[in-house]
């Protein structure tokens, strides 16, 4: 389900394909892709990266391929609203006119499926500027047609775009003596430190969704849960390029049990009710938000 409002309505796949005769509606929202089946046309978008940045014009917009210098190298990284996007790397970023920005930035102020295309930007432009030459037998790398992939000529070794999966865990407890139900909250000891977050860490190769969020919870907080529940995913690109966020609801086991924080993790970990949430939250856009803001309304019901 969609949490926060944050999610355009173009998520959905566009309904219907039109009578006989009729050209398709363009499908809404951001869909991925890496072949267009063509070269680059004056009108499609343009997402040059610098970096962990991307350029944008003077009123936040994507610009459009036409309206940026000749001799980048566009790659296809998916569609907005049937409209072709293309990254590049910008060699001289000081030659682009425009607003170069960070990913957190624009997903703070565009639509879900916008900061979507953006976060794919950055991952592929980042891939292959680190995928250049072959591992295994140090032979430079060549484009998968039709794929976001690049095979060696010598050993045939095929690189894909690598992606991470880091589980959120909200975990709640019932009140105490009939009182509002309580959500864990914890201060990381990196990132953003003054923020209240959940409990939260990347899935380790052979592991599960489910047990990494058991392991996440045991390891930073020292607690134990019952059967995490799936809530939401996210395209997250401030933790690197090639993030995806999974949501879970959790009760703890022991509604006794204290947190105790794993330091080289946390700094603070504490039990707030759900009327009474600290005001330095996770910020609107973030999947972190979304499981808050879900258990916070579920609490007020």
């Amino acid at each position: 389900m969609s949490l926060g409002g944050t999610r355009a309505p173009g998520d959905a796949d566009a309904a219907g394909t039109g009578g006989p005769g009729r050209t398709p509606p363009a499908p809404a929202g951001f869909r991925p892709t890496a072949d267009h089946g063509r070269s680059p046309h004056p009108d499609d978008l343009a997402l040059p990266v610098a970096g962990r940045r991307l350029l944008t014009g003077p009123d936040g917009r994507f610009p459009r391929i036409g309206e940026l210098p000749a001799g980048l190298d566009w790659v296809p990284v998916g569609t907005l609203d049937g409209v072709p996007a293309w990254a590049a790397e910008a060699a001289d970023p000081e030659a682009l006119t425009g607003r170069w920005r960070g990913w957190r930035g624009l997903a703070a102020e565009l639509p879900a499926a916008q900061a979507d295309l953006a976060g794919r930007a950055l991952a592929v432009a980042t891939w292959r500027r680190t995928h250049r030459w072959c591992g295994a037998c140090r032979a430079e790398l060549a484009d998968v047609p039709g794929e976001t992939a690049r095979r060696c000529p010598a050993c045939e070794l095929t690189v894909f775009l690598p992606l991470s999966v880091a589980v959120l865990v909200a975990i709640t407890r019932p009140g105490r003596s009939g009182g509002p139900e309580e959500l864990l909250l914890v201060r990381h000891a990196y990132g953003p430190t003054d923020l209240w977050a959940l409990v939260a860490g990347f899935v380790e190769a052979g592991e599960s969704l489910e047990a990494a969020a058991h392991r996440e919870v045991a390891e930073e907080v020292g607690l134990t849960i019952g059967r995490p529940t799936y809530v939401d995913s996210q395209p997250w690109a401030m933790s690197g390029p090639g993030t995806l966020l999974a949501g879970f609801t959790a009760v703890v086991t022991d509604p006794s049990a204290e947190p105790a924080v794993d330091p080289r993790e946390l700094t603070e970990a504490r039990w707030f009710p759900v009327d009474a949430l600290p005001a330095e939250l996770p910020p609107a856009y973030s999947l972190s938000r979304w499981l808050v803001d879900a258990v916070a309304a579920r609490g007020r019901r």
